[in-house]
């Protein structure tokens, strides 16, 4: 289990060439810890990391900047950079459901969906439907709370 900060590694790199370039983020990896480790971290992928554009790379420069890194690789034609930065995670859609808790350890508060006030049976009657099984009486209509 996790007590401290999750930090995230974050690329911001150049694709396409010519007038189509553009950037595009991703997340290289999460670090729980301090933000130091997550730097040396952010180093140690800024390194190691090959961009897929230029095709030919020529000079390659790694820079220290406030919050990350910036590689700057020179093309035959065109130059192109890779921005490596940490941030704090704050939010996630996509991470892993919270630990179930302790026996013996406190309730888990009420879901937001079903305030303990409102009744649990349903706010319409299952037999006024209509030919297609639609409700006629729409079951947010007359409940509390709704703003």
């Amino acid at each position: 289990m996790s007590t401290g900060t999750t930090w995230a590694l974050v690329v911001e790199t150049t694709q396409g060439i010519g007038q189509r370039k553009h950037t595009v983020a991703r997340v290289l990896a999460q670090i729980d810890g301090s933000r130091e480790a997550a730097l040396t971290e952010l180093e140690r992928q800024a390194r190691g990391y090959v961009p897929e554009h230029p095709a030919s790379p020529g000079r390659r420069r790694l820079l220290r900047t406030g919050d990350g890194f910036l590689l700057v690789v020179e093309g035959s034609w065109q130059t192109f950079a890779s921005r490596f930065t940490v941030g704090e995670l704050l939010a996630d859609s996509d991470a892993p459901p919270a630990p179930e808790p302790e026996a013996g350890g406190p309730a888990p508060p009420p879901a937001p969906d079903a305030p303990a006030d409102e009744p649990a049976e349903p706010a319409f009657d299952p037999d006024e439907v209509d030919e297609d099984g639609i409700p006629v009486r729409p079951a947010w209509l007359g409940r509390t709370g709704l703003a």
